[in-house]
C-alpha cells in the first residue's frame, strides 16, 4: 500500500464516519464515498429561525388541495392538464369588500365554460376568517 493511501485514510476527520442520506439524483442511484469536510454538499445542522402558525399553514394547505380538486372538476381534466389559472390566497385576502373578492375570482376563472358561481361563493366562505402570510421574520442575528 502506498504511504498516500495511510495518510488519507488515517487523516480522516472524524465526522467523516458518520453515514448521511441524500436524496437521489433524477438519473437514479449514485455511490459516493465517505463526505469530507471539502465536500460543497454536505449540509451543516442549525436552528430554524422563520416562525409560521403550523396551524395557518395546515389550513392553507388543505384550501389549496380542494382548489386544485375543485378546479380539476370544473376544467373536467388533471392537474397537469389543467390551464393557466392564477387564484392567490394572500391577494383576495388583501380585498376588504366581499364582491370585489368574487370578482377577482371570476376574472381568473374567465376561461372555464362550466357555472364557477358555486365554487367561487365556497372558496369565498373558505377564506373567510383566514389571516394573509406575511413575509418570514428572521430573528436577530
Amino acid at each position: 500500500m502506498s504511504a498516500t493511501g495511510t495518510e488519507t485514510s488515517g487523516s480522516l476527520p472524524a465526522a467523516a464516519g458518520r453515514v448521511f442520506f441524500q436524496a437521489a439524483p433524477a438519473g437514479g442511484c449514485t455511490v459516493t464515498g465517505p463526505v469530507t469536510q471539502d465536500d460543497p454538499v454536505q449540509k451543516k445542522h442549525g436552528k430554524v429561525t422563520v416562525k409560521y402558525d403550523r396551524k395557518e399553514l395546515r389550513k392553507r394547505l388543505v384550501l389549496e388541495e380542494w382548489i386544485i380538486e375543485q378546479l380539476s372538476e370544473l376544467y373536467d381534466c388533471e392537474e397537469e392538464e389543467m390551464p393557466e389559472v392564477e387564484i392567490d390566497i394572500d391577494d383576495l385576502l388583501e380585498v376588504n369588500n366581499e364582491d370585489e373578492r368574487a370578482l377577482k375570482l371570476q376574472e381568473s376563472l374567465i376561461d372555464c365554460y362550466k357555472p364557477t358561481e358555486e365554487f367561487v361563493k365556497e372558496l369565498l366562505g373558505r377564506i373567510r376568517g383566514m389571516r394573509k402570510l406575511s413575509a418570514p421574520q428572521r430573528k436577530g442575528l
